[in-house]
């Protein structure tokens, strides 16, 4: 009985954790600012915990089963995609970021450096 109950409890947890988890957390939506698009890109880890045991009744032959489990995620993003016309480039993120808000916050300073290296670009190439 156990057998059955563990997996009822592990194919629950799973197909929750697949709904959480997906290419689009990994690859955010596209943000178009003028003739840039920035494309945030995080990095996924999670964890999954699952047990249970049967306890032995007094009353009866048959055991009782009691177990749980759960999961965690942490979405980080570590990147920007940035692109302008033919050339893209990968902007990383460096400082540790523990929120997609403070991503989003730096999309500014993430737009000046990628204008700062498609610029040097063009510069090299005019030469």
């Amino acid at each position: 009985m156990s057998e059955n109950s563990i997996k009822n409890i592990l194919d629950t947890t799973l197909e929750k954790l697949k709904g959480m988890v997906n290419a689009d957390v990994i690859t955010g939506q596209p943000i178009e600012i003028g003739n840039f698009t920035l494309i945030p890109v995080s990095k996924v880890a999670y964890g999954l915990a699952t047990g249970g045991s049967d306890f032995a009744t007094s009353k009866n032959d048959s055991a009782l089963f009691g177990g749980g489990g759960g999961a965690g995620v942490t979405i980080s993003p570590i990147a920007f995609i940035a692109i302008n016309g033919d050339n893209v480039k990968m902007l990383p993120v460096y400082n540790e970021l523990t929120t997609v808000e403070k991503a989003i916050s730096m999309a500014p300073e993430i737009i000046d450096k990628a204008k700062e290296i498609f610029s040097k670009d063009k510069e090299t190439i005019t030469e």
